[in-house]
C-alpha cells in the first residue's frame, strides 16, 4: 500500500495537501485519526490525547514554551499530567503514537501528516517522505489569507507552531526537522500552486512504489 509522510511547517497548507494526496492515492489521511487511535489504546479521552499531540495548538506548544522559559528545567524531565492527576509521560504517548503509525503503514497504507512520520517510517519500504516549507514571511501571508486572521495573529501562529513542532522532533528524535536529508521531496507550497504540489507528491509516490 502507498505510504506518504508529510512534514509541514505552519502556513504551508499541509492540512489541504495531505487529504488531497490521500484521495488521489486511494488511502486514508492520518491526521486527527492518529490521536484518536492512541486514545483508544491508552484508554483516555481524545481531548487528553490531543493535549500531548505535536499539532495541538494549546498542548505541547504551551508546555514547551513554559519549560523553555525555565533554564534549569528540561522538557525531558517533565511529566505531563492528565485531568484527574493521572500521569502520562510524554515519552509514553510518543511510543504509542509511533506504534499506530507503523501499524497504519504495514496495513492499509496512508498519508501521515506530522508526528515525525519520516523518522518513524525511515526504513519502511516504498514510503515517500515529503517536506513542505517556505520562508516565514510567505507562510504568514498564506496563513492570514486561508484563515482570515490578521497578519499579526498569523505571525504569532506561525512562530508558536514552528517552535513547538521543531522542539518535538529535536527532543524525541534528536534531529532538525528542516534537514532536507530526511526527505525525498521538499516543496515550497507558498510559491508552487497547491494542486501542483499534490500532483508532484502523487507522481513521486507512484514512481517510488
Amino acid at each position: 500500500m502507498r505510504v506518504v509522510t508529510i512534514s509541514a511547517t505552519y502556513g504551508t497548507a499541509g492540512s489541504v495537501i495531505g487529504p488531497a494526496v490521500a484521495g488521489r492515492l486511494g488511502v486514508p489521511f492520518m491526521d486527527r485519526a492518529i490521536p484518536g487511535a492512541v486514545a483508544d489504546e491508552l484508554g483516555c479521552t481524545l481531548e487528553e490525547a490531543l493535549a500531548h499531540d505535536d499539532r495541538a495548538e494549546h498542548g505541547l506548544a504551551r508546555l514547551l514554551a513554559e519549560a523553555m522559559r525555565l533554564p534549569t528545567v528540561t522538557f525531558g524531565g517533565v511529566d505531563i499530567y492528565l485531568p484527574g492527576n493521572m500521569p502520562l509521560p510524554a515519552e509514553d504517548f510518543v511510543a504509542h503514537t509511533e506504534r499506530v503509525i507503523r501499524q497504519t503503514a504495514r496495513g492499509q497504507g496512508g498519508v501521515i501528516l506530522g508526528r515525525a512520520g519520516a523518522l518513524v517510517l525511515a526504513d519502511h519500504p516504498g514510503a515517500l517522505h515529503v517536506r513542505l516549507d517556505a520562508p516565514s514571511k510567505r507562510r504568514v501571508l498564506q496563513t492570514a489569507t486561508l484563515t482570515g486572521v490578521t497578519e499579526r495573529q498569523a505571525r504569532r501562529l506561525v512562530e508558536d507552531n514552528d517552535r513547538a513542532r521543531a522542539a518535538y522532533v529535536r527532543h524525541f528524535y534528536h534531529v532538525d526537522p528542516a534537514s532536507p536529508l530526511l526527505y525525498h521531496l521538499v516543496l515550497d507550497s507558498t510559491s508552487i500552486p497547491i494542486d501542483t504540489c499534490v500532483e508532484l507528491i502523487v507522481t513521486a509516490s507512484t514512481a517510488l512504489s
